[in-house]
């Protein structure tokens, strides 16, 4: 098996490639920086192939479908690649940037992915989004509402898929908080996971095909409690 991880020098994405290939897959890994992608390599050199890719780069899809080339293929595509900050007094440049990566270069690269299955007749297509994307969080204002896109825009292509008969599957992993170098910083957020279990969890969600995941139990059961909360108590939370 061939899986594309984008987003796979740091964090999460680098977990998965840990465990991917200790299954056997062989990998085409992408990301911003090269070096921690050809330390990854080194590990399995036969297995993986690297290529530097900037998701807010017009470039960005040739150089996705360069990798795939070289691989040989792809049965998986893993996105892992975003960005997020609080920003509680609006600054436009955390904004505009963050809308740049996990809208537009989110868009680009999946739907680069989703037209390169659609050729094949199949594949899958997983994607980390966030709980963030649940409801509009006041810290976060560009961070939430462009993972509400993403998982919108995952649903609207797995409907898409199955109207033109593509056997092309999709998996919306979000988790919780992440203890990974986004969430860095002076402000401790709760209940933070570990970035080995998360993993570990995306991978049996993979496998398993799931549509939605949601990581952990106790995120589930939070998320669940969000969508409940009325606008008008929402908007007067203090987050």
């Amino acid at each position: 098996m061939k899986a594309i991880i984008v987003g796979a020098s740091s964090g999460i994405g680098l977990e998965i490639a840990k465990l991917l290939l200790a299954e056997g897959w062989y990998l085409g890994i992408a990301a911003r920086r090269e070096e921690a992608l050809l330390a990854l390599k080194e590990t399995a050199p036969d297995r993986i192939e690297v290529m530097t890719i900037d998701i807010t780069h017009p470039d960005a899809s040739e150089r996705l479908l360069s990798l795939i080339e070289r691989l040989g293929g792809m049965d998986l595509y893993f996105h892992s690649s975003g960005i997020g900050k609080q920003n509680r007094t609006l600054e436009p440049d955390i904004e505009l940037q963050t809308m740049e990566t996990n809208a537009v270069g989110f868009t680009r690269m999946i739907g680069t992915a989703y037209r390169y299955f659609a050729e094949r007749g199949k594949g899958h297509i997983a994607a980390i989004t966030s709980i963030a994307g649940t409801k509009g969080l006041g810290p976060a204002p560009a961070y939430a509402a462009t993972k509400a896109l993403q998982a919108t825009y995952l649903q609207a292509l797995e409907q898409q898929a199955h109207q033109r008969g593509l056997d092309i599957r999709f998996t919306d992993i979000r988790p919780g908080f992440v203890d990974t170098a986004l969430l860095s910083g002076s402000f401790r957020y709760p209940m933070m996971l570990r970035p080995e279990s998360v993993a570990r969890d995306i991978v049996n969600s993979i496998h398993k095909r799931r549509h939605i995941r949601i990581i952990d139990a106790r995120y589930r059961v939070l998320t669940f409690f969000w969508r409940l909360v009325p606008n008008f108590i929402w908007r007067r939370l203090k987050l």
